[in-house]
């Protein structure tokens, strides 16, 4: 209804148009664009039957932002804009696997661990928990302090910012630490980042990233990040608290067996989770 309804009123408004004069033309242009916001504004209903890169490209051409939550695009590079681009189709992807039903259980301690496969992607793996600590405080440990993850979590020996693009994303590469346990070698993985906040949420979403800054070294595997997702929220009833969400997946190349590659992914939630938590006690007691 929403693509006939544009064709319907273009066409009656054309001729109209174009013989208006003075300050009659810029008035209509910015009555078009208030009410473009105001389609957008409401958005999940106005182009619920639309495909999600439509919805972008729309926006793109009316000339507003859609996800007022990522950079503005007046001064980003075609590069960044690729990179942005793909942090919204993965926050997309992400929110859209967490409506699903079907999630089996991999782990359950004091956490959850879940997994499910997908189309195109394979399979995912999501860990929910309970961490004592506000959402804000764990956004700035795994964000505003990306650098230092290496200093407590042993499962990384090495995080850099390549570049920061805007004020909300960054350009990363990690790389693992050997860890004979797992019979895994090391990685490493070169990532856009992304956090936002969407009401009382906070999101931080990554994906692999390809850029010259830092190409595959010889000595080292370079794995790919397909999906990640974080989402902090503050627990009802205790803002004290922060409900935790992560979904995961990853291509760690290599023969590694599948039935290795998944316990390894399962079991590295489990380990973030742990050592996240005991990172964030040190820090209360200091």
């Amino acid at each position: 209804m929403l693509p006939a309804t544009l064709k319907l009123c273009c066409g009656i408004s054309h001729q109209p148009l174009r013989s208006l004069t003075g300050l009659q033309q810029p008035a209509v242009g910015a009555f078009g664009k208030e009410m473009s916001k105001f389609i957008l504004s409401n958005a999940d209903n106005c182009f619920q039957n639309i495909p999600h890169s439509l919805q972008n490209l729309l926006c793109t051409k009316i000339g507003i932002n859609a996800n007022p939550n990522l950079e503005t695009t007046a001064v980003l590079s075609s590069r960044d804009m690729f990179y942005l681009n793909q942090i919204k189709e993965t926050l997309h992807k992400a929110k859209s696997m967490l409506q699903q039903e079907g999630w089996q259980t991999e782990q359950k301690n004091e956490d959850w661990i879940l997994s499910k496969s997908f189309p195109k992607i394979g399979k995912v793996f999501r860990a929910e928990a309970v961490i004592d600590s506000p959402p804000e405080h764990i956004y700035t440990q795994l964000f505003e302090k990306l650098e230092h993850i290496d200093q407590w979590n042993p499962n990384i020996s090495k995080v850099q910012i390549l570049q920061r693009i805007g004020k909300n994303t960054l350009l990363t590469r990690e790389v693992t630490a050997q860890n004979l346990a797992h019979m895994v070698s090391q990685r490493d993985f070169v990532n856009v980042q992304h956090c936002c906040r969407s009401g009382s949420s906070l999101y931080l979403i990554g994906t692999e990233a390809h850029s010259n800054l830092m190409p595959p070294q010889k000595e080292m595997i370079r794995a790919k990040a397909k999906l990640t997702c974080i989402i902090l929220r503050p627990v009802e009833g205790d803002r004290r608290k922060t409900h935790f969400t992560w979904l995961l997946s990853l291509d760690l190349k290599g023969w590694i067996p599948q039935s290795i590659t998944e316990r390894v992914l399962s079991q590295s939630q489990a380990d973030f989770i742990s050592h996240l938590r005991r990172h964030l006690s040190s820090l209360e007691k200091i």
